[in-house]
């Protein structure tokens, strides 16, 4: 049986569902998902789901209720590892009337993916290795790897709305997920941990 790990770019999977309409969708099982990506004679060895969780003092506290539950989710499901960076704030000035603002850019995801995927090659983790994103960003990371791995694939799943033409083309192979596997990958709308604390899908995610 060949082997697939596969690593998801969360915020660019994220932002490519808001962008287009899919909210419905962001209750996504992720080991579901990658089950649901595999060929005949391909198993699943890990799932590793990479982000940053949402910076307190943004006033998005629904966004980032809603994110910890979601990760919390993920956190009972085997094989699934999730992987944080960070939020760093900024301050933007207008060039018009010179006012600023602050906001939060997300730091250390690529490097975070860049760094699991190349030393999980290394280790010799995968046979395959599915990438579920649409940043170029991550064009040196796989090329990397087929370079130094000549016997090991690196495919891109793209994200509904996310494309990398640098990153398609660095890649043994490429595709878009499309909506029948995002809906045949959903969690229960209850998820019951060890624990006995029951995790809802959120309202505004049905």
């Amino acid at each position: 049986m060949q082997r697939v790990a596969m690593y998801v770019d969360g915020l660019n999977l994220y932002n490519g569902l808001r962008d287009g309409g899919l909210q419905r969708y962001y209750w996504l099982d992720m080991r579901r998902l990658a089950e649901n990506l595999l060929r005949p004679g391909q198993k699943l060895v890990a799932v590793r789901y990479f982000t940053a969780r949402i910076a307190p003092d943004t006033g998005r506290q629904g966004g980032s209720i809603r994110q910890n539950t979601y990760l919390e989710a993920l956190s009972t499901l085997p094989d699934v590892h999730v992987h944080l960076g960070v939020h760093i704030p900024k301050t933007r000035r207008c060039r018009k009337c010179r006012a600023t603002w602050k906001y939060y850019e997300e730091k250390m995801t690529d490097v975070n993916i860049a760094v699991e995927l190349l030393g999980d090659a290394q280790d010799d983790t995968f046979d395959t290795a599915i990438i579920v994103s649409g940043d170029g960003d991550l064009t040196g990371p796989t090329s990397a790897v087929r370079q130094r791995h000549p016997d090991k694939r690196v495919v891109v799943a793209f994200p509904p709305n996310r494309r990398s033409f640098e990153l398609r083309n660095a890649a043994t192979a490429h595709f878009p997920i499309g909506r029948r596997r995002l809906s045949e990958s959903q969690l229960p709308d209850r998820i019951t941990k060890p624990d006995g604390y029951v995790l809802t899908r959120p309202p505004s995610w049905r």
